[in-house]
């Protein structure tokens, strides 16, 4: 069994037993459709059996770079966009001190952005620092990659010369030949390779994003072997009382059904901020199409409790919220006693902040219950790198069922492209043709 507890009590009074036990012949044939390779996209499966297929020869391969990386850098700069970075600056987020110390290189982020003051904030930064850049880019024509790591390039070769940038400058990227392959090639730049058959957003266990989180000084090994648990536990049976992942689906499928078009993801734990950016973008890309699909929003609770709570409670009725939380933080903080207790406060002496997070957990959703917003709730054991394993994988399972039980491809992202093309006809790119 996975460590992750699903509770969908509060979706009751919206998605009956019946209604899952009506779709459970249908979860029968497109989990046998996954696992046999039958269904939309199915050429797109690498990340279905991705754990349990990974070599201890790549993690190995990627430990040994962590450490030449380590020995030779104090920054360490990851260019990618989208599925090229969210995974990992997702699990580095979750499992990095909040105020960091000075054991890792200090990881920063390019390529997401085509901000100027950011890049001028970032060289400044880096002008002191020892450098090394991961880009990140299946298809090697990403544009704001491809523009990020040309600045970058320029950057690395300017501060260290053509030669030593050479050794400092790591390409992850997809077999198939294309401009950044043939660049890293011909420059001899350390490669890394991302498998044809996973796409961008299923690809944070692949080299994309296990490179970065193995700079940052996770632990692979145990996040591998969390999402190792995760596939033999969701692989080995579509029963909707066990499989917890199809669960989550069959309920965010009956409640799009009735009208429940956004999904608001919510969590007490700031841990979780980018983990929750990484399931926006694998729900949205994958479920919205065809006029289909629910709505991923996140926001982060309490803070979010007073901007958005009001509208959770009493604005339109077109949403439910999944409540992602922690079982218990990593360290127990006591609220102290204090003598006058002006502040009213003395009742709480001696309990815990996660005593009073779990409070407002339960108050705000059955509140919202109240105000007509269902909701569902995921509990994460701890925040480790061995229960985020799990939740990556478990997460990936989610999408792909939902999007099937929308009668949609999870797998593919046409209107990602044809915004693409849009934008390349814009800017006078050569090899494209202009439209009206």
């Amino acid at each position: 069994m996975i460590d992750i507890e699903f509770n969908d009590d509060r979706a009751k009074g919206f998605v009956s037993n019946q209604d899952i036990e009506t779709l459970q012949e249908r979860v029968d044939r497109l989990h046998d459709g996954l696992e046999n390779k039958m269904g939309l996209g199915n050429e797109h499966l690498g990340w279905l059996h991705l754990p349990s297929s990974t070599p201890s020869s790549l993690i190995d391969s990627i430990i040994t770079t962590q450490k030449e990386i380590r020995d030779k850098c104090d920054a360490f700069v990851c260019i990618g966009i989208g599925g090229s970075y969210m995974g990992a600056r997702a699990a580095i987020s979750f499992l990095s001190p909040f105020f960091k110390q000075s054991s890792n290189p200090d990881i920063y982020f390019a390529g997401h952005t085509m901000c100027s003051d950011y890049y001028s904030d970032l060289f400044r930064t880096l002008e002191d620092k020892e450098v090394c850049v991961n880009v990140i880019s299946k298809s090697g024509t990403t544009l704001e990659v491809a523009i990020a790591f040309r600045l970058l390039r320029s950057f690395m070769e300017k501060k260290y010369g053509k030669e030593e940038s050479r050794k400092r400058i790591i390409v992850t990227t997809g077999p198939e030949k294309n401009p950044l392959n043939s660049l890293s090639n011909e420059e001899g730049y350390k490669l890394y390779v991302i498998p044809e058959d996973i796409g961008g957003r299923f690809s944070v266990l692949t080299t994309a994003g296990l490179l970065p989180i193995a700079i940052s000084g996770v632990d692979l090994n145990n996040l591998m072997d969390g999402a190792l648990l995760a596939e033999s536990a969701l692989t080995k049976t579509s029963d909707l009382g066990q499989n917890l992942a199809y669960r989550y689906a069959v309920n965010r499928h009956c409640l799009y059904q009735k009208g429940k078009m956004i999904e608001l993801m919510t969590t007490f734990n700031c841990s979780f901020r980018f983990v929750l950016e990484w399931w926006k973008q694998l729900s949205g890309e994958s479920e919205g199409k065809e006029g289909k699909g629910i709505f991923p929003a996140s926001v982060q609770y309490p803070e979010g409790l007073h901007s958005l709570g009001q509208s959770v409670q009493e604005g339109a009725r077109n949403l439910f919220e999944t409540f992602l939380l922690l079982e218990k933080s990593s360290k127990a903080i006591k609220i102290p006693s204090d003598s006058d207790d002006l502040d009213g406060l003395n009742y709480l002496q001696g309990k815990e902040l996660d005593f009073v997070n779990e409070k407002a957990y339960k108050g705000s959703a059955a509140a919202h219950l109240e105000g007509g917003v269902p909701s569902l709730t995921l509990i994460l054991k701890e925040r480790s790198a061995y229960s985020l394993g799990q939740l990556f994988y478990f997460l990936e399972r989610v999408v792909a069922m939902t999007g099937y039980l929308s009668n949609v491809n999870p797998f593919d992202q046409p209107g990602v492209d044809q915004k693409k093309k849009k934008i390349f006809i814009l800017l006078n790119k050569p090899d494209q043709r202009k439209e009206d």
